[in-house]
């Protein structure tokens, strides 16, 4: 159904944050969630597909061991978090130095990431940021937004309307399948999943410290190259570092199982 008439439309937008600007993150943040998580999965497991096919895949079993084993450790720690009972890992080969979730219980890594996340505590650092992403929603919020902004498209579905609406679904997905990178969510959103996800690795046996020696690598690895923070959408490499030491630090001390994952 097209929603053509302006007051109509309106009030179709005012009830919508009636009813979900209650809505909120793990870390408490409020936000505006339009879509319902069947929507979000099937979404995220349409775009899993499509970037399969357009990406080469790594098939080095050694590797995906590797990735799979610290994927593991972080995803049965989830429990009643998590809607998914089983999460798809690929590995896929690039120089691309990142890694991605997807509703729908879907990741994506990137053989490049390797270079820069010199062990398993550092790669863990990285997939519980991505599953961060997914456990805070973030994708359906992005989404949520993009549909305020343009009234003009459908509410509902618009993840399943056909192809002039793909575009927007990858985006609000964080990905950019058309040019086989990742689009970055906002500010916000990655602050929060930097915490999310330190407090899953932890939980998980991972060393939280890795967690700033991984992004110290990655501002090496920038070379130096990433814009103000004013005009980015991510933290800056020192505000992150800064951020996850403070977290670090009001961690709880129980857990003292480690894991051991090795490539």
């Amino acid at each position: 159904m097209k929603l053509q008439h302006p007051l109509f439309l309106t009030v179709l937008i005012a009830s919508s944050l009636t009813l979900t600007a209650c809505s909120s993150s793990p870390t408490g943040r409020q936000q505006v969630l339009l879509f319902s998580g069947n929507d979000m999965s099937q979404l995220g497991a349409q775009s899993f597909e499509e970037l399969k096919k357009q990406e080469k895949i790594n098939t080095d079993a050694k590797t995906n061991q590797y990735v799979q084993c610290v994927t593991s450790a972080i995803t049965t720690q989830l429990g009643p978090q998590s809607d998914f009972d089983q999460w798809e890992v690929v590995v896929f080969d690039s120089d691309q130095v990142n890694a991605f979730a997807l509703p729908g219980g879907k990741i994506g890594v990137y053989t490049g990431l390797l270079n820069v996340a010199k062990n398993q505590d550092q790669l863990a650092t990285v997939i519980g940021h991505e599953i961060g992403h997914v456990m805070a929603q973030h994708s359906n919020e992005r989404l949520s937004r993009s549909q305020l902004a343009n009234a003009g498209l459908e509410l509902t579905n618009i993840a399943m309307s056909g192809t002039q609406y793909q575009g927007a679904a990858m985006a609000g997905l964080g990905l950019g399948v058309q040019y086989g990178v990742l689009m970055p969510y906002g500010r916000a959103q990655e602050s929060e999943s930097d915490i999310i996800g330190l407090r899953l690795m932890a939980e998980s046996g991972f060393d939280p410290y890795q967690s700033v020696e991984l992004w110290k690598n990655m501002a090496k690895a920038s070379g130096g190259n990433q814009p103000p923070e004013l005009l980015s959408t991510h933290p800056s490499h020192s505000t992150r570092i800064d951020d996850l030491k403070a977290e670090i630090a009001q961690l709880p001390t129980t857990n003292t199982k480690r894991q051991s994952c090795t490539l």
